[in-house]
C-alpha cells in the first residue's frame, strides 16, 4: 500500500518493516493501527513517500538531518545508522531531525545502536501552549507531546537493554488501541475537557488530555525532551513552540571493551532480576525482557488485530487497488517473519 501511495520499495520496506516490528514487540500502539493515519496523511500532502533526509550541517560529531516531511520511520533509521557511523569513528555522535514525520516506536531505533554495540538514545518532543495532547504538571490544557524518550544498551545477547517509554502517562497510540477494542483505559491517565478524571477513550477524543507520569518529574522530563529536540532548529519564540528529535550514538569501545561491558550488564541485569518477586508478582523483569518474550510468541502464533483497524486497512487497500492476499507476501519478508519450524 505505501509504494502504491507513492513511496519508494525500499522507503515502503523499511517503514513496514519498523510497523510489524512494533507489533511483534507488543507495542501495537506503534505498529499495523498507524497504517490508516498515514495513508491519509500521505493523501492529504503532509507526508512525502518519497523523500530522502538531507544532510543540512555536519561535523565530526553531529549531524543535522532534514526529513523533507518523509516517513518519519525511515528518516529515524538512516539518523541512527549515521549516528553510528560517526561513533565508530569519533567515539560519539549526536543527531537532530527537523521536519519529519511520527518516527513510530523509538525502542527500534535503539534495538539499532544496541545491535551495532552502541548505547543509543532517542528523544521525540513537541511543546505548544493549547496544542498539545498531554498537561503540564497542575494545568488545564493540553502543552506538550507525549514526548517520548528511549535508550538501548547491548547485553551481547538477543535481548538489549530497552528503556521505552513516552514522558506521558499514557502514550496516545495506546489511547487508540483502547477505543478500537471499546475498552476502557487504566485509572489516572486522562481527564475530560472540563479536568475530571476519566477512563473513556471518548472523552479524550473530545477535548480532554493525557496526564504527565510521576506528576512535576515526567512533566520536566518531558519538557527537557523539547529541549534537546529543539536543537534542530524548529521552534517559534513568538508563539513559544518547539519541536524536534534527538538521537545520540555512544561507542562502548571508546571507555571500556565491547564484551566485556555487555558480559558486565547482563549479569547485572540477572542479578536484579534474581530478587525475590513481591507479592502480586511472577518474577522481576529487566527492560527489554516483555519485548523480547512477545516477539517470539508473535513469531509462532502471529499478531491479531482489532476488527476495526483491519477493516480501515481493507478500505485502503481497495482504494489503492491493492491485494491482501497471500501471494502479495515477499520472500524477504517470509525469511524476516516467519521461524524457520
Amino acid at each position: 500500500m505505501f509504494t502504491a501511495a507513492g513511496a519508494p520499495h525500499h522507503i515502503a520496506d523499511a517503514v513496514a518493516e519498523i510497523l510489524v516490528n512494533a507489533n511483534l514487540t507488543g507495542h501495537d500502539s506503534h505498529g499495523a493501527l498507524r497504517i490508516p493515519a498515514y495513508l491519509r496523511a500521505i493523501k492529504d500532502g503532509r507526508i512525502d513517500p518519497s523523500a530522502e533526509p538531507q544532510i543540512v550541517k555536519e561535523t565530526a560529531n553531529t549531524v543535522l538531518l532534514d526529513g523533507g516531511h518523509g516517513f518519519g520511520h525511515y528518516t529515524a533509521r538512516v539518523a541512527m545508522r549515521k549516528a553510528v557511523e560517526k561513533a565508530r569513528q569519533t567515539e560519539v555522535c549526536c543527531v537532530s531531525l527537523a521536519r519529519t514525520g511520527h518516527i513510530g516506536r523509538l525502542g527500534e531505533y535503539a534495538e539499532q545502536a544496541a545491535r551495532a554495540g552502541c548505547i543509543g538514545i532517542i528523544t521525540s518532543g513537541h511543546g505548544a501552549p493549547g496544542e498539545g495532547s498531554t498537561a503540564p504538571y497542575g494545568g488545564l490544557s493540553g502543552t506538550l507531546g507525549t514526548n517520548p524518550i528511549s535508550v538501548g544498551i547491548p547485553t551481547g545477547d538477543d535481548t538489549p537493554f530497552i528503556l521505552d517509554y513516552a514522558t506521558s502517562v499514557m502514550a496516545v497510540g495506546k489511547i487508540h488501541v483502547a477505543h478500537s477494542k471499546g475498552a476502557d483505559l487504566p485509572e489516572g491517565c486522562i481527564v475530560d475537557k472540563h479536568g475530571k478524571p476519566s477512563v473513556k477513550p471518548a472523552d479524550f477524543y473530545d477535548g480532554g488530555f493525557v496526564l504527565p507520569f510521576g506528576r512535576h518529574k515526567g512533566y520536566a522530563l518531558s519538557l527537557l525532551v523539547c529541549l534537546l529536540g529543539g536543537l534542530s532548529g524548529t521552534f517559534d519564540v513568538g508563539r513559544g513552540t518547539m519541536d524536534g528529535m534527538f538521537i545520540q550514538a555512544i561507542n562502548i569501545s571508546a571507555f571500556t571493551p565491547l564484551e566485556a561491558y555487555q558480559r558486565a550488564v547482563r549479569a547485572l541485569l540477572d542479578g536484579v532480576k534474581s530478587t525475590p518477586a513481591a507479592r502480586g508478582f511472577d518474577e522481576v523483569l529487566a527492560p527489554g525482557d516483555v519485548e523480547q518474550r512477545s516477539r517470539a510468541q508473535h513469531l509462532a502464533h502471529g499478531i491479531e488485530l482489532p476488527d476495526k483497524t483491519y477493516q480501515e486497512i481493507r478500505d485502503w487497500a481497495e482504494q489503492l487497488h491493492v491485494s491482501l492476499s497471500e501471494d502479495r507476501t515477499e520472500a524477504a519478508d517470509s525469511a524476516r517473519y516467519r521461524p524457520e519450524p
